[in-house]
Parts: C-alpha cells; structure tokens; sequence
C-alpha cells in the first residue's frame, strides 16, 4: 500500500514497547518515513531514542492531524494515556488500538464518539513476522481507513476482519493468548522426552522444530489439519497410540483446550465490562 498519507499527515505510535517496536521496524522498512513518525512513551527503549537520529519524534509535540494514531499501550494504562489525544478525536485521524479487552465503547467515550476507531488483537508472533490480527471498525471508520490500518498490521503478519465486536473475546482466547498454548506444550513436550530418557536440551530442541516445523506445515499444506494427522498416524503404530490418550474425549485435547479457552474468552468479556 502507498503510505503517502501518513507519510504526509504522521502516524503516532503511543506506545512502543515489544509490540510496538515490532510494528514500527515493521513499517520503517516498508517506506513509511522516520520524519512522519511520533512516539509517545514514557521509558523509550535505547531502540527507540536511537531513532531520533532518522528524523523519529520521541515524546515531542503531536502533529496538527496525523493520519492515523496507534494505541499501544498495556490496557490499564489506557485512562491515564489517552486524554494525551483528546485533541485529535472527532476529526479525521484514525485511532488504531491494540490493547486488549478494551472495547471501541469505552474508547469513544474518551477520544470522542465521531471518532473513527478501529479495535485490532494482534499477538506475539508479530515480533517475527509471524503474527496474525483481527478487526473491526466503528461506524465512522471507512473503507479507506480500513485499508491502511490492515496495510500497517501488515507488516507483522496476516490480517483477518471481523463481523461483529463481540468476536474480539474468542480472537482473544485462540489467537491473542494462544502462542502461549503452544509454548506449554513444547514445554510439556520437551519434559516428557527427557522422562523417556532423552537430554533435556536435545529434547527441548525435538520439541521445539516440531511444533514449529508442524505449524508452518499446516499452515502451507492444501491438506487440513485432521487430514495432515491421518497421514501421520499408522493403524495401531506409535502415533495412534499417543493419539488414544490426546483425543480422549473427557480427558485429553478436546476437553482441557476447550475448557482453557473457554476460560480466557469468559475473562475476555470480563475485563471489557
């Protein structure tokens, strides 16, 4: 996408922590000018002040009406950071945000009800490349904000929109907290080998290049993943006989991921009250 807006109007970025340092490496290499950029937070990494040198502003003065603002800061940080960009609500700047559990609501109420407000639930994959967010727009985003804030999110992976808001709390469960499923289960993977006898560290390695070589599989195979686990499973071999256990019904995958992600959806919900 041609950046010339934001590359004319500004971008501010008010937060720049691990996520937000990815985005914005993300961009800077994509074309977006240093001189467009303005970052708003109060401990700027050495990253970050190193920035200053290209032309980045850092806990300067806001543009007049910059094309777009991305909220990134830890969600309960929100009430005492966003009255910063009063100011610019109501107009014609766009208000990206990324925290999660804060709903567009509670976000027009204080940038300003005419605001167009986009609410994103990227997770931390992006810090590789590797990410994938969803969106959704308020009333007042148009098809052409749409397009730049997918443009921008981008640059730390896929984007998928959403139909409704109310999506947001199970975007959150499967894709916004379940990189750390998957950790766990290397985690678990790599004990359970060392239990078998192998090296901790070598079984760390197995662990990890599988799970990882697995995902990017499935993500790149025209196959499904049930399909995939076929091909992989021997009638009475090895792996039907792990599979016995992990598919229990009442005991394995189905109940306790299930369950987990119930749970961080329900707490999804909680936390936009």
């Amino acid at each position: 996408m041609d950046f010339y807006n934001i590359n004319q109007n500004g971008l501010v970025l008010l937060g720049c922590g691990k996520m937000g340092s990815a985005m914005l490496q993300g961009w800077l290499a994509q074309g977006i000018k240093p001189a467009s950029v303005t970052i708003i937070d109060p401990y700027p990494s050495d990253w970050v002040q190193s920035l200053m040198a290209s032309g980045v502003s850092v806990n300067a003065g806001l543009p007049t009406s910059p094309a777009v603002c991305i909220l990134a800061v830890k969600p309960q940080m929100m009430g005492e950071a966003l009255p910063r960009l009063q100011a610019l609500g109501n107009g014609e700047t766009l208000f990206v945000s990324i925290a999660a559990g804060t709903s567009i609501a509670s976000l027009e109420t204080i940038l300003g009800e005419k605001s167009p407000i986009i609410r994103a639930m990227p997770n931390t994959p992006a810090a590789v490349g590797h990410g994938i967010t969803a969106i959704i727009g308020n009333a007042h985003t148009n098809d052409t904000q749409m397009d730049m804030a997918e443009a921008l999110l981008a640059a730390v992976g896929q984007t998928v929109r959403l139909n409704d808001e109310g999506q947001m709390d199970a975007v959150t469960a499967v894709s916004g907290s379940g990189p750390a499923y998957v950790f766990h289960l290397i985690e678990t993977m790599a004990a359970a080998g060392a239990a078998q006898g192998l090296p901790p560290e070598l079984s760390m390695k197995l662990a990890k290049a599988t799970v990882a070589g697995a995902g990017e599989l499935a993500e790149l195979s025209n196959e499904d993943p049930a399909q995939l686990r076929i091909n992989v499973t021997s009638p009475a071999g090895t792996t039907a006989a792990a599979l016995e256990v992990l598919m229990d019904a009442d005991t394995g995958f189905p109940k306790i991921v299930g369950d987990g992600i119930k749970a961080a959806a329900d707490r999804s919900r909680e936390l936009g009250k």
